[in-house]
């Protein structure tokens, strides 16, 4: 068994992974707890595929009883540059570092597949890969792995790697020797936590996704809530400061050529994103995955930029969105006009929209704006 472990691990580097750790499937029972008490305080806000699945979550022996060992895996996505350097620059895009290269969950699947069928190979048994798209608690089974800590932002941290990899597991039928636990060494620093620009983090370890930048500009399908735009910034897809600040990224690793950033990604003018109709846009972000979230949805955290940009250039593009056939395009664009713009020209530009969202945004726009 000790050659086998050191075995794996010499193939997964060959692989082009930057670490790898062995976890018991038992290994992570007091995450399942952890995990139902963020859920009752609805700090997951419209993932509801996070409670739906929770007992598969919680415990890797229900959701694949015959795994033994659960090989977890790290791949470096570091940036060559200061992720927070573009938020002073309010006419482009601030795009997280994760979302430049093309899409990870391919990128590192494959490889999975393929350590997979070598271990298949060399000590037989079954298997099954996953990279952030089961219900699988990869940095609970990380941390158990020895790959590093869950940090104050309840991101995975490594001596090593910094803050910026990724993690993709192998669920296993053959009995592996496992790691050691990784121990917390955040210490007193608080950095991710005081950076946070709307104030996600209720306490040290806990995060309320109802207000993180990622959240409001991924997984929420709706408008962005009022008092929150103006914190976002020029962040369209994404928010990396918790994890830019972090001082083990001393240790990090630079990304291999897999995740350079695409053309769209690299701190664009939000000009240009704002012309982007539904066929430019899935051309544009083809194979990455910001094309997931769908075109509506980025036209609004681009609108959101857009209004907190205060660069008049921008207003006749933002103008032109008022007309979106998308209701959720046309209230950001509300929104994102009338803070370029005087209370006369908004009301010179107001419509009678049938959207009831959209109109209250007209209204809530003309309100402020005559206070």
């Amino acid at each position: 068994m000790m050659t086998l472990r050191q075995e794996i691990a010499d193939k997964a580097r060959a692989l082009g992974f930057d670490d790898v750790g062995i976890a018991d499937p038992a290994s992570i029972a007091e995450s399942g707890a952890n995990l139902q008490e963020w859920l009752s305080n609805d700090r997951h806000g419209e993932m509801s595929w996070m409670a739906d699945r929770a007992h598969w979550r919680a415990d890797p022996t229900t959701l694949w009883p015959e795994a033994r060992s659960i090989i977890m895996l790290a791949d470096s996505y570091g940036p060559d540059h200061d992720p927070l350097a573009v938020l002073s620059q309010r006419d482009r895009a601030a795009i997280s570092v994760y979302a430049k290269g093309k899409d990870y969950h391919d990128t590192i699947k494959k490889r999975l597949k393929q350590l997979g069928r070598w271990l298949i190979d060399r000590a037989g048994g079954e298997i099954k890969v996953f990279v952030d798209t089961a219900p699988v608690m990869e940095k609970p089974l990380a941390q158990a792995a020895g790959l590093g800590w869950q940090g104050k932002h309840t991101n995975l941290v490594s001596r090593d790697l910094g803050s910026w990899f990724f993690i993709g597991a192998i669920f296993s039928t053959v009995r592996i020797r496992t790691d050691e636990k990784h121990i917390d060494r955040c210490g007193d620093c608080r950095r991710c936590l005081d950076v946070c620009p709307t104030a996600a983090f209720p306490a040290p370890f806990q995060l309320d996704a109802r207000r993180c930048i990622s959240y409001l500009t991924i997984e929420l399908k709706g408008p962005i809530p009022r008092g929150l735009r103006p914190a976002i910034g020029n962040r369209i897809y994404g928010c990396d400061d918790c994890l830019s600040v972090c001082p083990w990224n001393k240790f990090a690793q630079d990304a291999s050529e897999a995740y350079a950033a695409r053309p769209g990604t690299d701190d664009p003018p939000l000009a240009d994103l704002l012309n982007l109709d539904d066929a430019a846009f899935r051309e544009l972000y083809r194979g990455s995955p910001i094309k997931r979230i769908g075109r509506s949805r980025f036209i609004r955290n681009v609108l959101i930029a857009a209004g907190n940009s205060n660069e008049p250039g921008l207003r006749p593009h933002v103008a032109g969105l008022l007309d979106d056939p998308d209701p959720l395009v046309r209230g950001a664009a509300v929104w994102s006009f009338a803070r370029l713009a005087g209370a006369d020209d908004v009301q010179s530009a107001k419509r009678d929209d049938p959207d009831p969202s959209v109109a209250e945004e007209w209204r809530l726009a003309l309100s402020e704006l005559r206070a």
